[in-house]
C-alpha cells in the first residue's frame, strides 16, 4: 500500500489537489522530502495555470494519478539549500518549470536537452527515482535538484516570470532551433492563446515580421494593437490565405484542436518550417505533395532544456518580454479552470500562492 501523502516525506506541505476526474480542486495536506545535498527548497509565491493542468486534472490524457497537485510554472524565494549546492543561496528568486529530473547520462541530457530524455521526471503526476509521487506548484513549498532550478533576474516580476517556465520556453526553443530568430524574417503564429501570445512577443523581440493566423476575426485588433503583430490572417478566409501564399519563412502552430495543415503549408516559402506545439487528440491529415514542392518541413517541439530555459528567462528580462496575466487567489482555481476550458482568459492565469494559500485549520 502506498504511503499516505502527508506521511510520505518528513517535511509538511500544503496545496490544492484534484481527487478524481471531476477535476474539482480542494485543499490538500501532503509532504515534501528533506533538502538533499544538491537540493534547493523554496517558498512558492506564484504558479501559472497551463492548459495541460486542465487536461491532467480531468484525466483527459488517461495518465492521471490522484490525488494530483498540478503546476509546472512555479516561482518563489529560496528558503534552504543543500551542502553541495553551488548556484543558489537563501533569498534568491527562482523558478521550476516542467521537469524536476532526468537520467543525466543519455545523449540528450549531455547536450542540455533534458526535455528529450527518455527518462525525464515531470514536475507533477510523475514518480521520482525512489518511487515517490511528484507534486506541482499549487502548493506552499517545493524542493528540487539545483540542476532543474532557474534563476529569475531582478528585473522580472515573479508573477510574470511563472508562465515563461512553460509557455515561454515552449515557443522560444523552436524559434531558436529552427532559426526563426533572425531580424527581418516573416514568422506566422497560429492560435492566440497562452502559447500563441508568447510566440508573438518573442518573435517580435527577435526582430521578426509577425503574422497571426486565427479562426477568430475579433482577435485582429488585439493581435495588432496590443500584442504588436504586423498582420492578421483569418484562416477560414480563402481570399486572404491565397493572397498570403508563399510569404512566411516559418510558422509556430500552437493549436491543440484538430485543424487543417494544408492551408498553413501553403503559406510557407520554399524551405519553410511549420512547427507544431499543440497536441491534438486525433491524428492530423498531412498531405505530402506540398512538402515536396518547396522542400518544406513539418516538425514538432517540446518545451526546452534547462540551460535554454535560463537563457530564455534572461532574454525575457533583458527585452521586457512578459506574458499577459490575470493573477487570481487559490480559491478561484475551480472557476479559473472553467474559464480556461472556454478560452476565457488573456492569456494566462497565475495563482498568487504566497498571499492566498492558507493551510487548513
Amino acid at each position: 500500500m502506498a504511503a499516505q501523502p502527508e506521511l510520505e516525506h518528513p517535511r509538511k506541505a500544503f496545496g490544492w489537489a484534484v481527487r478524481d476526474p471531476s477535476g474539482v480542486f480542494s485543499p490538500f495536506n501532503f509532504s515534501r522530502r528533506e533538502t538533499g545535498e544538491k537540493d534547493v527548497a523554496f517558498k512558492v509565491l506564484y504558479c501559472g495555470i497551463c492548459h495541460s493542468d486542465l487536461h491532467k486534472a480531468k484525466n483527459e490524457w488517461g495518465t492521471s494519478t490522484y490525488p494530483l497537485v498540478p503546476g509546472h510554472e512555479v516561482t518563489g524565494v529560496v528558503t534552504e539549500v543543500g551542502s553541495k549546492v553551488e548556484k543558489f543561496k537563501v533569498g534568491d528568486k527562482v523558478g521550476v518549470g516542467c521537469l524536476v529530473d532526468s537520467c543525466r547520462s543519455c545523449q540528450n541530457c549531455s547536450h542540455n536537452l533534458e526535455n528529450y530524455c527518455p527518462q525525464y521526471t515531470l514536475t507533477y503526476d510523475d514518480k521520482y527515482k525512489d518511487g515517490s509521487i511528484t507534486y506541482g506548484g499549487y502548493s506552499d513549498s517545493m524542493v528540487a535538484d539545483e540542476h532543474f532550478v532557474v534563476r529569475i533576474p531582478d528585473g522580472l516580476p515573479l508573477d510574470a516570470a511563472a508562465p515563461l517556465l512553460c509557455a515561454g520556453i515552449t515557443v522560444y526553443s523552436p524559434l531558436r532551433y529552427f532559426a526563426l530568430d533572425k531580424p527581418g524574417l516573416h514568422v506566422g503564429v497560429v492560435g492566440l492563446g497562452g502559447l500563441g501570445h508568447m510566440a508573438v512577443k518573442f518573435a517580435k523581440a527577435f526582430g521578426a515580421n509577425v503574422t497571426v493566423i486565427s479562426t477568430s476575426p475579433y482577435k485582429k485588433e488585439e493581435a495588432i494593437q496590443h500584442l504588436g503583430a504586423d498582420s492578421f490572417l483569418i484562416s477560414r478566409d480563402q481570399d486572404q490565405m491565397q493572397a498570403a501564399k508563399g510569404t512566411l519563412d516559418g510558422i509556430i502552430d500552437t493549436v491543440s484542436g484538430v485543424h487543417l495543415l494544408l492551408p498553413l503549408i501553403g503559406l510557407l516559402k520554399s524551405h519553410g518550417k511549420l512547427v507544431m506545439l499543440g497536441a491534438p487528440e486525433k491524428p492530423l491529415e498531412l498531405p505530402i505533395f506540398p512538402l515536396l514542392c518547396g522542400r518544406k518541413i513539418v516538425a514538432g517541439s517540446l518545451i526546452g532544456g534547462i540551460k535554454e530555459t535560463q537563457e530564455m528567462i534572461d532574454f525575457a528580462a533583458k527585452h521586457n518580454v512578459k506574458p499577459d496575466i490575470e493573477v487570481i487567489p487559490i480559491d478561484y482555481v475551480n472557476t479559473a479552470m472553467e474559464r480556461l476550458q472556454k478560452a476565457d482568459v488573456k492569456y494566462r492565469f497565475v495563482i498568487d500562492i504566497g498571499n492566498t494559500l492558507k493551510p487548513s485549520p
